[in-house]
């Protein structure tokens, strides 16, 4: 079967789905011994709060069609349960380097036009907002995949990229204004502990980029990065 021509196809808006926070008073977001949640749902929560993802059905429609075609047409052992949690590991390595400024450990990882776009901006952040980039798995809330393409390139090369969209935990100290999309947390450190530190909820975009051109290795490349206005 021919592979279809796609041309820069059209991409879906990155608002596939939002994130809705569902608090208790007091708003306490216990770390430990955290339930795993149904699919649907992908989040971290305890009963104190849940975030749950609502998708545009068309959007999710749509993204099921080219995730077809990704398997039928480049990849048959491809899955998107898998894509996640693999970029949410690539994210959270990512953005520990960021908040080092360990641009040379990101080679091979992230475009490198990227990169130097991305030292020159580091380099004007405070150690707080620096520190604010970094997301740890634990402290990852919930992750969606969002805009999806399939193109060529002028020399019929083939690529795929998805958008990644994240949700997560920082104690940096940042301003109460400012910072788009942040909410405040009480977190308990433990269970059977009284002790409690505030806690902001960031987002992120990371696009991933693979060409599957035949010969070329695998590997997926970030080539978006994009943290709450940290980095404008």
């Amino acid at each position: 079967m021919a592979l279809p021509m796609f041309r820069r196809c059209s991409r879906f808006p990155s608002t596939s789905s939002f994130p809705l926070l569902f608090l208790n008073k007091p708003s306490v977001l216990t770390r430990s011994g955290t339930p795993r949640l149904p699919a649907a749902l992908r989040a971290y929560s305890s009963n104190k709060v849940v975030v749950v993802g609502l998708p545009n059905p068309f959007i999710w429609f749509r993204t099921r069609i080219y995730y077809f075609l990704i398997r039928t047409y480049f990849d048959k052992e491809f899955s998107i349960d898998e894509f996640t949690e693999g970029a949410k590991q690539a994210f959270s390595h990512v953005s520990r380097l960021l908040s080092r400024c360990q641009f040379d450990a990101l080679d091979g990882l992230v475009e490198k036009d990227l990169v130097g776009k991305l030292q020159e901006k580091c380099s004007l952040l405070s150690s707080d907002y620096k520190k604010a980039l970094l997301a740890d798995p634990d402290d990852i809330m919930y992750s969606t995949p969002g805009d999806v393409g399939i193109f060529y390139d002028d020399d019929g090369r083939k690529f795929v990229s998805i958008l990644m969209r994240f949700w997560y935990l920082t104690s940096a100290r940042l301003p109460d204004d400012g910072i788009e999309g942040t909410r405040l947390f009480k977190v308990s450190i433990g269970e059977g502990t009284d002790e409690e530190e505030t806690k902001r909820l960031l987002t992120a975009i990371y696009e991933f980029q693979r060409e599957f051109t035949k010969g070329v290795p695998p590997n997926w490349t970030i080539t978006r990065i994009e943290h709450s206005k940290l980095l404008d």
